[in-house]
């Protein structure tokens, strides 16, 4: 099978886009090639950029907050493992207590850094990072890998709260969703929504299939057309054969 996400708020767009920078950090501070270390600080200044709303903290408390107060209405249910439910709400406790204590901008230590900063502004320029525009850079890229790994996780480590915070919060609205069979007539599916609001829909099918869906949703309805995805086609068109698919949606 394969799955697609779709967010449908845009709290939630934000914090796709968080776990896929921090997975994509993850991997590359774990390797040991310069190439790759170079790109863990592109997708360093991919965050600070991305995370530079000045109310994304004060969304994630107050979103955490709100879990925390949920969970904690279960403790006194039968059909919830209180072991579970227990190591969550620890979870979010810890989460909100390292946001809490985040002081400034968010990637306000990458911003100060002089030497980071001109790294940034010259990767915005196709090869303008070479050793002769960036001969400081390019000892930093002779030196150990351990020595690389290290000052990456040092400038990583005030972003990473933001991490914690929204991977519990992902995780929760996706261990909320419920799905279902269905099947796409022609390629096309409809759904009313019922004034309903969901925060993430996820369609899973066949990964044998050759096709991307095309999703819209608002409180009102829910549509999904499968294309064709067959690569060299100039324009994608809806297919007219019948599909199979699985369809989740998750609401806090």
């Amino acid at each position: 099978m394969i799955s697609f996400e779709f967010p449908v708020t845009e709290r939630t767009r934000i914090l796709l886009r968080l776990e896929y920078l921090y997975g994509r950090l993850a991997y590359f501070v774990g390797k040991d090639d310069p190439y790759d270390h170079h790109a863990a600080l592109q997708v360093l200044f991919e965050l600070m950029e991305t995370a530079s709303r000045a109310d994304l903290k004060a969304d994630l408390l107050q979103e955490l907050e709100r879990q925390k107060q949920v969970l904690e209405a279960l403790r006194e249910n039968p059909n919830v493992a209180e072991e579970t439910l227990e190591g969550v709400l620890e979870e979010i406790e810890r989460a909100s207590g390292k946001l809490l204590a985040l002081t400034g901008k968010f990637g306000q230590n990458l911003r100060e850094n002089e030497w980071l900063m001109a790294i940034k502004q010259r990767a915005g320029i196709p090869g303008g990072t070479c050793q002769f525009d960036l001969p400081s850079y390019h000892l930093w890229q002779q030196r150990s890998a351990e020595t690389r790994r290290q000052d990456l996780q040092r400038w990583a480590a005030p972003l990473m709260p933001t991490a914690d915070a929204s991977d519990i919060l992902l995780r929760l609205l996706r261990d909320s969703g419920k799905t279902h069979h269905y099947v796409a007539r022609k390629g096309a599916f409809q759904q009313m929504s019922g004034g309903k609001v969901v925060q993430l829909i996820r369609v899973a099918y066949d990964d044998n299939l050759e096709l991307l869906p095309e999703l819209s949703a608002n409180k009102y309805a829910l549509n999904i057309r499968f294309i064709s995805a067959v690569t060299g086609e100039a324009r994608p068109r809806q297919i007219e054969q019948d599909v199979e698919f699985y369809l989740t949606n998750c609401k806090f």
